[in-house]
């Protein structure tokens, strides 16, 4: 396998580890909170079998998948640095993470 990963290119290893990091974040997130894959997927309104390619750290998820996880969690799952929300949005926020969204 580590002579596989010499192979990819330094944009590949840096979206694997990110990818990684992202599905380990949500992991995190569901252990804190006592919640199952099962549970996370009824959540979310999607398959136990698509949730778990999601926490493989291999799938490439959406930003707008990324934005509904986060809504449905209630935690953000990517933090940029200096980023704060917009107060016009706060409103939203709830009715967004109840939509009906589509989701990679």
């Amino acid at each position: 396998m580590d002579e596989i990963r010499q192979t990819f290119s330094p944009e590949m290893k840096m979206q694997m580890e990110l990818s990684v990091a992202i599905a380990n974040r949500i992991y995190d997130i569901l252990e804190t909170k006592g919640l199952s894959q099962k549970d996370f997927a009824q959540m979310m309104g999607k398959t136990e079998t698509e949730v778990s390619r999601w926490l493989s750290g291999t799938h490439n998820l959406t930003l707008a998948t990324l934005c509904k996880i986060s809504l449905t969690l209630g935690q953000d799952i990517i933090v940029v640095p200096k980023h704060q929300p917009y107060p016009e949005f706060q409103d939203v926020i709830p009715a967004v993470a109840e939509a009906d969204v589509e989701c990679e």
